[in-house]
């Protein structure tokens, strides 16, 4: 009896998302995005009017003030902000480095990692070790390493088409390198750009010394991918070649900041949340177009989008804003806090953190039988180029609402040219594609729209049959 009411569930799940109702609401989506979007003026203010948002900067609290002023312009329910405490570092004055090999000296580009410590006034100079990875160095051993810099020279593994699976199988390096070669008397890191092209751009990104004394710890920077191979070309030529940087960033004591928040109440499930977010900081080499400046507009996008399709929702909808993703995830870590303590019951969440380019699908954070019935909306999405639904990862602001009962999934666009301006200078407004942008925003809006009609209903249902 259980196994033929279970059907019965699915098959009107599958009845329902193939009405030509929900295929015409998708339609409406679209040309409503595409003919009359706003995500890609917002990116346009954050961008080219406010810049790069690092953690308590200026431009951070400026850019709450802007999308909360935006939020409270579309008319939603409630619009607010939530006090969250996040990390200051400041870069200081460009970094300057070059290596000197044989009498010649060679100006390479270099940024320091978020986190890292500043270099002595007169910049850091020393012999050089090159390793592929920081596991390399415990056969080194402090007698090869103490008094050198450590350059990490770990290669982009091209033939991997998930970039996202390339960047992570490397990220490691630029975050535990510092902190491990300290350990073996190291006077500095040097870490080869987390890139998938070669160019003469630094990528920053988060680093950590994890307990390491301050008195301990070295300098760490990102080096241009150009520049990497250069160096460590010049080093099988000249073992005892010297590297000298500067650096002068400086960490400050936490400061208080904001995650900008707007909702539609619910119509019938007031009491239910779906959030759709991004997060609103970003490095400072760049404007954080794309990283995530694309993530924010997109999921502010979502709820004008419905208002502006005629689409009441049956359950709360919210946008979330967060704060310091890119170094401390402070501000996803303190909203799944806030709802915790609230006895918020959230059934699903979307974020968007991969870039403003062409959307291809999602990826879903669930189990396989809630995953089998969310396949069966990928037909609605086909006829605009995107159905590309797996399991697998969601979103890092998202991910501390993970329980039971929520559905976590993460926008998944076109990556190849992501990490050509991931964390680097060339984060840029004028990479980012209109269309592609506006592709995003509807197709977020679509599947809050699906999840809220019949996904979190259906879901429960089986659920509870199942039980």
């Amino acid at each position: 009896m259980k196994t033929r009411f279970i059907t019965l569930v699915l098959l009107c799940f599958v009845t329902y998302n193939n009405a030509q109702s929900d295929e015409d609401i998708l339609k409406t989506i679209y040309k409503t995005s595409l003919t009359n979007g706003h995500s890609y003026q917002w990116l346009d203010y954050l961008s080219n009017t406010i810049g790069g948002r690092l953690s308590g900067s200026t431009n951070a609290a400026l850019a709450v003030q802007y999308t909360k002023s935006e939020l409270e312009k579309l008319g939603l329910d409630k619009v607010w902000l939530q006090p969250v405490m996040v990390p200051k570092w400041v870069r200081g004055q460009q970094e300057m480095a070059y290596f000197q090999s044989s009498g010649t000296i060679h100006k390479v580009n270099i940024c320091a990692l978020g986190g890292s410590v500043a270099t002595p006034e007169k910049g850091t100079k020393a012999k050089v070790i090159e390793v592929a990875t920081y596991k390399d160095l415990e056969a080194l051993g402090e007698e090869n390493i103490k008094g050198k810099i450590v350059f990490i020279n770990r290669s982009w593994e091209q033939e991997l088409v998930n970039t996202f699976q390339a960047y992570g199988g490397c990220s490691v390096e630029r975050y535990r390198g510092a902190a491990e070669a300290a350990q073996y008397g190291a006077v500095g890191t040097i870490v080869r750009s987390l890139s998938s092209r070669q160019d003469d751009y630094p990528h920053t990104g988060s680093m950590s010394y994890g307990d390491l004394p301050v008195v301990q710890r070295i300098p760490s920077a990102a080096i241009s991918t150009n520049d990497a191979v250069k160096l460590s070309e010049a080093l099988k030529n000249d073992k005892d070649l010297l590297f000298h940087f500067e650096m002068s960033c400086k960490q400050f004591e936490d400061v208080q900041s904001y995650n900008v928040i707007g909702e539609l109440t619910g119509s019938e499930f007031p009491n239910e949340y779906m959030l759709v977010g991004g997060h609103l900081d970003s490095w400072d080499l760049g404007d954080g177009a794309h990283d995530d400046g694309a993530g924010v507009v997109q999921s502010m996008d979502v709820l004008r989008l419905l208002k502006k399709s005629g689409i009441k929702p049956k359950r709360s909808i919210r946008v979330v804003l967060f704060m310091n993703e890119e170094n401390g995830l402070r501000g996803g870590r303190k909203y799944a806090e806030v709802a915790k303590a609230k006895n918020e019951k959230h059934v699903f969440a979307l974020e968007s953190d991969a870039g403003g380019f062409t959307p291809r699908g999602f990826s879903f954070d669930c189990s396989d039988l809630i995953f089998s019935k969310i396949e069966d909306w990928k037909p609605l999405f086909k006829p605009y180029l995107i159905h590309y639904f797996e399991q697998g990862r969601s979103g890092a602001d998202i991910g501390p609402l993970k329980n039971d009962a929520i559905v976590l999934a993460g926008l998944r666009p076109d990556s190849q040219r992501y990490f050509d301006h991931h964390h680097a200078a060339n984060d840029t407004f004028i990479h980012v594609n209109k269309r592609e942008l506006e592709l995003g925003a509807a197709t977020m809006t679509a599947l809050v729209y699906l999840m809220d009609k019949y996904g979190t209903e259906t879901i429960t249902n089986i659920k509870e049959i199942k039980d």
